[in-house]
């Protein structure tokens, strides 16, 4: 989940046992089931298409660099004579990375058009058999390529020391004392959970653990990963092959990033492990069988997916039991704050924690902490956030 552009869709859960599916699609509380469902079917058939369409789509913009190639005077394409090659090897990659997608989309029928189909049949029944795929709705598959590459692979763990570690620390400080077997009877809650990697380390401390994730390119990845790997380094993919601006040499285009680097299994019999797909007001909100029922609520790169941080900090603080523990870290990148037709009310650090103590939050340690996010290490430029690390206590 780019933390840009992750939190779009809305609404549903599902529980279970590591698994990760469900509806989206926000809705009127007055609007009919049937149009509420079937806006959620189209979506979902929207998001299904997208991933289908990634091969065709991204073959589509190499293309054009090979045009640009091609356009060059025979003399300047002998200086770079290499070129062509490397966009051939791009091309490849591409297809590596969606023999990986549609395994993650095989479990849905809607993904129906075969290969041979889908170059022919994609234009002319775009209107009819398959929703238009715009490059925002691309740039999502594109994101939870490099989501993998945080959440589930060894390229990722320095981006996982820096924003997951503190918050599991957090929790040793606060639970240290309870016995890994009793842990299990402790319940954690974490909202944008997106490939679901944070709520398993968590998990694997003896914490029971439900992720939620509203985002459907993050649930269907995230279901996959949790559920249908059988082997570590399992699958390969090439998550930074879509842009070759920045790069410093070939091979950190073309780098291959291996998943998962742990197998998703192997938890404490103890805990209960749950994604459950919905906008997090939805689920959990006031008329909820969720309130005062958490231990701990933990938010990372979360809150800022917030239009209105008043009732986000208002949810957290009644889904939490009372002494109940609220771990947070992140920036304050607000999601929806240059979106038309959207509201957002945006609010400084200060404002924020000022109003978490006035909501009825003892905000207890706080400090800023650098982290990344889906950072390509090798790139010539990268985004560090100076993230708000705090936790506070209901009281």
């Amino acid at each position: 989940m780019d933390h840009h552009t992750a939190h779009n869709e809305h609404h549903g859960h599902d529980h279970g046992h590591g698994h990760a599916h469900g509806h989206e699609q926000g809705h009127a509380h007055d609007e009919p089931e049937e149009v509420h469902l079937k806006e959620e079917q189209d979506h979902f058939r929207k998001v299904v298409a997208t991933f289908a369409s990634y091969r065709v789509h991204s073959h589509g913009i190499n293309k054009r660099k090979k045009e640009s190639y091609a356009a060059l005077p025979e003399e300047h394409k002998a200086y770079i004579p290499y070129y062509m090659d490397r966009l051939a090897r791009i091309d490849q990659a591409i297809s590596d990375n969606y023999t990986f997608i549609k395994a993650i989309v095989a479990d849905h029928q809607i993904f129906v058009e075969q290969e041979e189909q889908e170059v022919s049949h994609l234009k002319i029944k775009a209107n009819k058999e398959r929703p238009a795929v715009s490059e925002f709705d691309m740039d999502k598959v594109r994101s939870t390529l490099k989501q993998f590459v945080r959440d589930w692979s060894e390229k990722g763990k320095h981006e996982r020391e820096a924003a997951y570690s503190p918050i599991l620390e957090e929790l040793e400080r606060f639970y240290g004392d309870v016995p890994v077997e009793e842990r299990g009877k402790l319940r954690v809650l974490v909202p944008g959970a997106g490939l679901g990697r944070l709520a398993y380390d968590i998990c694997k401390k003896g914490f029971s653990c439900q992720g939620n994730e509203f985002s459907f390119y993050m649930l269907l990845a995230a279901n996959f990963i949790l559920n249908r790997t059988t082997e570590t380094e399992q699958f390969e993919i090439y998550p930074f092959v879509h842009s070759q601006s920045n790069a410093i040499k070939e091979e950190h285009i073309l780098q291959k990033v291996l998943i998962p680097d742990v197998l998703p299994s192997g938890l404490p019999s103890t805990c209960d492990f749950s994604m459950v797909a919905g906008d997090f007001l939805e689920v959990y909100g006031s008329e909820s069988d969720n309130i005062g029922n958490w231990d701990c609520i933990v938010t990372c790169f979360f809150i800022d997916t917030a239009k209105n941080m008043i009732q986000y900090l208002k949810t957290i603080h009644g889904v939490l039991k009372k002494g109940g523990v609220w771990i947070n870290l992140g920036p304050l990148l607000y999601h929806f704050e240059n979106t038309p037709g959207e509201m957002s009310i945006e609010l400084t650090l200060e404002e924020v924690k000022e109003l978490a103590t006035k909501i009825g939050f003892n905000i207890q340690r706080e400090s800023m902490m650098e982290s990344a996010y889906t950072a390509n290490v090798n790139c010539m430029l990268r985004y560090t956030y100076n993230c708000a690390f705090f936790s506070a206590i209901k009281e």
